[in-house]
């Protein structure tokens, strides 16, 4: 079932189960706009069904927020106008050449191309896997770009990312909502994960700036600005404890600064931030 937000914009909710990310939906008096193509076939088409439910304006176009493959992977299903920023679109260039049979996929898990998980799904939700190849996006853009779907406008925007180098997000101004994708995640790097402490500050600024009341993300689904800006302040308040690449060192700065012990979240952050100066000295 697709959650409504207002009456023009809708999402399907994420299952981490199935590494399922959030998929978005904004309509128009003309047509409407996907936000992320789902992780697979069976995802993509198991959206496509709730959205038929609705009997809203044809889908015309596709937005995907960044290139990694449970973002991607379902993009053929639409029939829709393919949008990415540049880099995404150097990422899907890649997954262009990518062959899906058992040999290459184990190939691309042996050479860290795709996690064990990945394969897994495409194994599972992804037919006729032989001649699958994904679709090339139809429209590149740079830093923004603003759609009207008839009397409801989406603007797309590149952004500054912990998560990806490639983030776009994608604002619907008439309902003040804003889908993040992932872009206010952390990474992976090197087996460690972290949050890249250099583009916080830069990313939150560029978020904030949008008169947002609903914030729609890839893996938590809907966020009030009451808990978004308690995802930012905890966020921020460790970022400033770590000084080194001791984690004990980075709470008893924490403990200093604000005169009590981290909650679990907190815990989480400082750990991430601590990687984060780790792999920025392994690269030094």
């Amino acid at each position: 079932m697709l959650n409504k937000v207002t009456p023009a914009v809708y999402y399907l909710s994420n299952d981490d189960s199935k590494e399922r990310p959030t998929l978005g939906l904004v309509c128009g008096d003309k047509f409407s706009l996907i936000i992320d193509s789902g992780n697979s076939v069976q995802h993509a088409q198991d959206f496509l069904k709730e959205i038929e439910a609705l009997n809203v304006p044809p889908v015309k176009y596709l937005v995907v927020t960044h290139g990694h493959w449970d973002h991607i992977l379902g993009m053929n299903e639409f029939g829709a106008t393919i949008i990415v920023n540049s880099l995404t679109n150097q990422i899907l260039e890649e997954w262009q050449n990518y062959s899906f049979d058992d040999e290459s996929l184990q190939k691309y898990v042996e050479s860290n191309k795709m996690s064990s998980k990945c394969m897994e799904i495409i194994k599972n939700e992804i037919p006729f896997r032989d001649s699958f190849k994904l679709n090339a996006a139809d429209i590149i853009f740079e830093k923004s770009l603003t759609i009207d779907l008839g009397n409801k406008l989406c603007v797309l925007e590149t952004i500054k990312s912990t998560h990806s180098d490639d983030s776009t997000i994608v604002y619907v101004p008439d309902d003040k909502v804003l889908f993040l994708g992932d872009s206010a995640y952390g990474t992976t790097t090197n087996s460690l994960f972290h949050y890249k402490q250099s583009l916080l500050l830069p990313m939150i600024e560029e978020i904030q700036k949008y008169d947002t009341t609903s914030f729609i993300l890839g893996h938590e689904s809907l966020c009030d600005v009451e808990e978004m800006n308690l995802y930012w302040k905890e966020l921020i308040s460790t970022s400033k404890a770590r000084d080194s690449t001791s984690l004990d060192r980075a709470i008893e700065c924490f403990e200093r600064e604000n005169n009590r012990t981290p909650n679990s979240n907190e815990d989480f952050f400082l750990k991430a931030f601590v990687n984060d100066q780790i792999i920025r000295s392994q690269q030094s």
